[in-house]
Parts: C-alpha cells; structure tokens; sequence
C-alpha cells in the first residue's frame, strides 16, 4: 500500500458527472445513462443495454454485443448500421467502408461497410487471459495494423488483401493483448502489459510491466506496476524515472506541462515533466469504480478529477 509520508493537502478540483462510468476501452467509456465519453466529450450516441461500446473510428461510435453484433453508430446522421458477424468480437474500427475486427477467438477480418462482405480473414491466437485495454485496429492509408489478443502486430494491405508482415511485440502467456498503440517521432509506439516496443527504421523493445502510458508528442511517459514513473525516448532511451513505493496507478496524464498520475489509495500526483519535482495530494474517491482518463480530467466512478493550471477554478 501506497503510503506517502506527507501530502500537499486535499486536491479540491474535483466534481460530481451527470453519469457514472461502467465500462471502458482503451481509448472510449460507456455511461451507465448509455452515452459515450471520448476525451471528455459526451457523445451522441446511445449504447443499447446487451451491448458495450468498442471505441471511436471518425464519425463512428462501435458497439457490439456476445453474439456478435456489430453496431456502427454515426455520430452527425444519428443513423445505425449493424453487421451480423456470429462471434464474440474484441475489437474492431472502421475508415470509410473498410471495418476491420479481431475476434475474441484471436481471428482477424476486414469487412465491406456498405456491401456487407467478407473481404479477408486472418488467422490468429488469444492468451490464456486478457487484459480489459484491449485495442482496436488502427488504419493508416493502404494499411490495416490489427493489435492481437497474444501480444503481436500483424499488418495488411487492405487493397491487395494480404498480410505483409507480423511483428511480435511480446510472448507471454498470461495478459498478452496490445494495451497501448500510438505514434510518437515517425515510430509506432505498441505496449502489451510487459514490453514496450518502439517500431521504425528499427525495432527495440524493453521490458516493463505496465500500467499506464501517455505521451507529450516528444517523450513516453509510463506508469508501472512496481509504483515507477518512467520517461523514455521514442526510441525507448530511459531519460528519467520517479518512484512510489507500493503505488497502484489508476491512471495517467500528461497535461499542460506536467504529468498526472491517479493513485489507488486516494491520491493525485502531480510532477514535472523532468519527473525531478513533484507533489502529492489527497484526493477523495470512489473505491472499485471504472477510471477514465479524459483530456484534462480523470473520470472515476460518478466524480471527475481535474487537472491543468485552472483546475481549481473549474
């Protein structure tokens, strides 16, 4: 248990939402009054109650239920669109007509929106457990790059409908899934819960049991399991690294110049972006809810923790 010898005092930015999170993706959370958070926007979409969100592509909201439903709902028409794919779905996004899924199974499929069509399947695998941090295919031009349930990369070309290459990202057996996929410096940055990989000209990986990662455009910023704040490079160079003995990190920020993290045990951690300096609140939370980390604020449960220079006057 996290327990720091002395606090800044009590973090009073904090306020009550109109609904509380209960469910979340890595990168969507589902209201328990059926709307969609991305960022902090509340969007315009309803979830119905046997389905879950997926995630955000466009102007799309994904939802699906254990069937293997798959709802795409159009954020400015308001209009539905469902594809009947018979198998408990993971993940899936879209770009245009193109929907790309990866099945529960660990398989992968690129669909046609508008014709409803198979367009291509892939084999694949799962690990024995998940990871909740599931995400979703990311499109990028002619390339679909499908995040796997077992900690690799596989990446296809969506015009010629074949598979280019896999990159494996870890091997473990437990927990294996991609949990964080973004792009920092013209390299593809992809975590599973113990291993970073940094993808570009070259490949390296380090070995870090993850928690949280969040970047400034410059530098990854990474919360760990053994209460570590981690800054490194795109190139995955440790630059710096703040230690909390014990943490159990919720969440994690980089806002306005600083990094906020959120602490399990009730507290708000607010550092430099050298990680040199930092203070430590309290800070007044529900227990065992969901934590959403939105652009300037952490949702939790039915509150919302904010952060920045203005915080206290929000």
């Amino acid at each position: 248990m996290f327990e720091p010898k002395q606090t800044a005092g009590e973090w009073e930015a904090v306020k009550s939402t109109d609904a509380e999170v209960v469910d979340k993706t890595a990168d969507v959370a589902q209201l328990e009054n059926a709307k969609v958070l991305a960022g902090n926007e509340e969007l315009n979409v309803s979830i119905a109650p046997e389905f879950r969100v997926v995630g955000k592509s466009g102007e799309y909201v994904l939802s699906t239920d254990i069937d293997g439903h798959l709802r795409l709902h159009n954020i400015k028409s308001g209009k539905t669109t469902q594809l009947d794919l018979k198998k408990t779905i993971a993940a899936a996004s879209t770009d245009g007509d193109d929907v790309a899924v990866v099945f529960a199974n660990g398989k992968m499929a690129l669909y046609d929106l508008a014709s409803k069509e198979l367009l291509l399947k892939l084999e694949g695998a799962t690990s024995i457990a998940l990871d909740a941090r599931i995400v979703n295919p990311y499109f990028m031009n002619d390339l679909v790059l499908f995040l796997t349930l077992d900690g690799k990369i596989v990446i296809v070309n969506k015009n010629l409908k074949k598979r280019l290459r896999t990159i494996i990202v870890s091997a473990a057996e437990y927990f294996n899934n991609v949990i964080y996929f973004d792009i920092l410096q013209n390299r593809l940055i992809v975590a599973t819960g113990t291993k970073i990989l940094s993808f570009g000209k070259s490949q390296k990986r380090v070995e870090l049991e993850v928690r949280n990662v969040d970047h400034d455009g410059k530098n990854l910023y990474v919360a760990t399991k053994q209460g570590d704040i981690v800054k490194l490079s795109p190139d995955l160079d440790i630059k710096s690294k703040a230690h909390f003995p014990f943490a159990h990190f919720l969440a994690l920020r980089v806002y306005e110049g600083s990094i906020y993290a959120l602490e399990k045990e009730g507290y708000f951690i607010k550092l430099s972006k050298d990680l040199l300096t930092y203070s430590v609140y309290d800070v007044d939370i529900p227990e065992e809810s969901y934590v959403y980390a939105g652009k300037d604020r952490f949702f939790v449960g039915d509150e919302a923790v904010l952060f920045g220079k203005d915080a206290a006057s929000k």
